[in-house]
């Protein structure tokens, strides 16, 4: 008896429903999804908690069909400027930027410590 593999079921280049893209650059994390049919006022991308990014589609006058219905959550990297995040829908595609924090270094001037602070380990 032949056992069948998955690939045997699911075609490779199936992409399953409410699926999106996620793409790191060092500038930012990129969301895409395709939604087509959707318009641009039913599409509701919020950050929870300053935790989570949700995407979803929101009915205005019950004009979603159940088919058109979205929504994905996804945990907000660390490091991330959350003011500073874009959403653009173009041609059914929805792409939500998430623009990476950037660190500045600081410099400690030694003659403004207090002499009482005492130090444990010296840097390498």
């Amino acid at each position: 008896m032949e056992f069948l593999s998955p690939s045997h079921f699911v075609p490779y280049n199936f992409i399953p429903q409410n699926y999106v893209h996620w793409t790191e650059t060092p500038q930012s994390h990129i969301f895409s999804a395709n939604i087509p049919g959707v318009r641009k006022e039913e599409l509701r991308v919020e950050v929870e908690d300053s935790i989570y990014l949700i995407i979803r589609t929101e009915a205005i006058d019950e004009s979603i069909e159940a088919a058109r219905k979205f929504k994905r959550k996804f945990r907000i990297p660390c490091r991330v400027d959350i003011d500073g995040i874009t959403a653009v829908y173009e041609n059914g595609v929805l792409t939500v930027t998430v623009p990476r924090s950037i660190r500045r270094s600081f410099y400690i001037d030694p003659a403004s410590v207090s002499d009482r602070l005492e130090v444990i380990a010296k840097a390498a």
